[in-house]
């Protein structure tokens, strides 16, 4: 569905009084943009606005982030540039959901809520009931880099864009050229293991079964090595994907693709290349290949293990950056591995953007100067003062024009580096809104080793990612009804093949039981979803 500009009080009388009238929310939506004293707003540069304004803030707080965004170097110093006073009402993680909710069902609703992790079908929900302001008008007039990004990403757009032709949130972006976020995670070998063993980082799932085999009898470590570990059974999967012919359209959608003989959408968890995989997967746990408590692994003890040296091999972050120590440097980036019928191809990728991030309420009367306020963070400039700060405070540009943290940040001797940042900043724990660059993003991703094993990767990444689709209210309905149902049961009845619970000779029955949960219905959805998504 294409976007057809008009002005801002005339598309907020169409999209809001006619889908949201029903709330009652639309009128005073309405009425907040229409009696914005817009004199006050300039249209570029800083500040913002002439006259202070002060605006309310709901925000999730990740256990990683600064505890109080009310008191931190990175939002002080952008209110003195914005003349734009935001009280925030931190939320930590746990009772995050809780909150947000009573929140929304309250008469009293903050003027945006930042990093609230917001279900993609709650944006659309309080979207069509006027809780949530439509942004289209907003962001052709006083958005002009997110705009941008958009005009040269048209699949961004179509990404966040809404079935009734709304976009409702500013995402998080991040640049398309930085692969090692784009998967985020990956396989990883130890390199001297290897050595030790004579053998060379797999190129095939038969050498990949050889090398954990010839880690489990020879312990290379002696430290009662694990061959293979993650933090999930799904991470595991993740990396065996493109080699078994299954998630051929990127990590978002963990239960369909398109199929490639028919060239149509396909539930894969029911066909016969996604069964070849979990018998493969099946064969290494039954052989102990696998940690065996993978299904109930708690992360803590993932890193401990990491720490104390017992993998052979792992599917995460770069390891270099996340076990402490110096064990980490003995891993090398892992290969996207040919399988049994030479296919060879990593779906473990993301596409470049998200929906959820940040949202305007119709409480908001100050919508297009809160639209000025998320709209810097998608320039060049906004991005290097949220992920860096400022120079000569929190980083320093090096003579070859990097950007590099202050020591007291990049080498603090009493905390690790997302605690050192976070007495400046507020990017660690994600889930923010913005556009995340390589030259600024210091996380794991970001890390030299994360870099070159993404490269490795890049060659073999499937050559089309989908974003995640967007929904209508009866798709809602169906997706959060059987579609959940259905999905949960997959996820389960996967666990269960691999563990050995469930027998891989009850095949047939788990595929007729996925159909009778609702197959055709969830798939029918599923078809309407991506018709919109390429026509939109």
């Amino acid at each position: 569905m294409r976007f057809k500009a008009f002005s801002i009080s005339l598309f907020i009388l169409c999209s809001i009084l006619l889908l949201g009238a029903c709330s009652g929310k639309g009128d005073e939506a309405t009425k907040n943009i229409e009696k914005e004293d817009l004199d006050n707003v300039n249209e570029t540069g800083m500040p913002i606005v002439d006259e202070e304004i002060e605006l309310n803030f709901f925000a999730g707080k990740a256990p990683a982030t600064a505890d109080d965004w009310n008191d931190v170097l990175v939002f002080n110093k952008y209110e003195e540039m914005t003349n734009i006073d935001v009280k925030w009402k931190m939320v930590p993680w746990e009772g995050l959901t809780e909150q947000r909710n009573l929140s929304l069902s309250s008469n009293n609703l903050p003027d945006a809520y930042h990093s609230a992790v917001i279900p993609v079908t709650d944006i659309l929900k309080y979207g069509e009931q006027g809780m949530f302001i439509p942004l289209n008008d907003l962001i052709d007039k006083y958005a002009p880099n997110f705009k941008k990004i958009l005009d040269e990403n048209p699949e961004i757009k179509k990404a966040i864009t809404f079935p009734d032709g709304n976009i409702y949130s500013f995402p998080l972006i991040s640049d398309p050229d930085f692969t090692a976020l784009q998967i985020s995670e990956g396989p990883w070998i130890r390199q001297d293991w290897l050595d030790e063993l004579g053998m060379d980082n797999p190129e095939t799932t038969e050498e990949l079964y050889e090398y954990l085999k010839a880690v489990k009898e020879k312990d290379p470590g002696n430290n009662n090595a694990i061959p293979l570990g993650s933090q999930s059974i799904g991470g595991i999967l993740t990396w065996l994907k493109g080699s078994f012919g299954v998630g051929n359209r990127g990590q978002t959608h963990q239960f369909i693709d398109m199929d490639p003989e028919r060239n149509q959408l396909r539930f894969y968890p029911i066909s016969d290349d996604y069964k070849e995989m979990l018998e493969y997967v099946k064969k290494l746990y039954d052989e102990g290949l696998i940690e065996k408590n993978i299904f109930t692994l708690e992360h803590d003890r993932f890193y401990a293990n990491g720490a104390e040296g017992v993998y052979g091999s792992v599917y995460n972050h770069s390891p270099e950056e996340l076990f402490s120590g110096d064990i980490g440097k003995n891993y090398t980036g892992g290969n996207a591995l040919e399988g049994p019928h030479g296919e060879k191809a990593f779906s473990g990728i993301g596409f470049p953007s998200s929906i959820t991030g940040f949202v305007i309420t119709s409480a908001n009367e100050h919508p297009a100067a809160t639209v000025r306020w998320m709209d810097y963070f998608y320039s060049d400039e906004g991005a290097r003062m949220f992920f860096m700060g400022f120079e000569g405070e929190t980083y320093e540009v090096t003579e070859d024009g990097e950007y590099e943290y202050i020591d007291e940040i990049a080498n603090n001797p009493e905390l690790s580096l997302d605690q050192a940042v976070a007495q400046y900043l507020t990017w660690p724990g994600g889930q923010y809104p913005g556009i995340l660059k390589e030259d600024y993003f210091k996380g794991a991703e970001g890390a030299p080793s994360s870099k070159e094993a993404a490269k490795k990767l890049e060659p073999y990444f499937v050559e089309e990612v989908w974003p995640s689709f967007t929904y209508t209210d009866e798709e809602i309905r169906i997706m959060t009804s059987s579609g959940a149902d259905l999905e949960k049961y997959v996820n389960e009845m996967r666990d269960k093949f691999i563990s050995g619970s469930e027998s891989l000779d009850e095949w047939d029955k788990y595929v007729e039981t996925v159909k009778n949960i609702g197959l055709d219905e969830y798939m029918e959805v599923q078809e309407k979803a991506y018709k919109r998504f390429t026509e939109n």
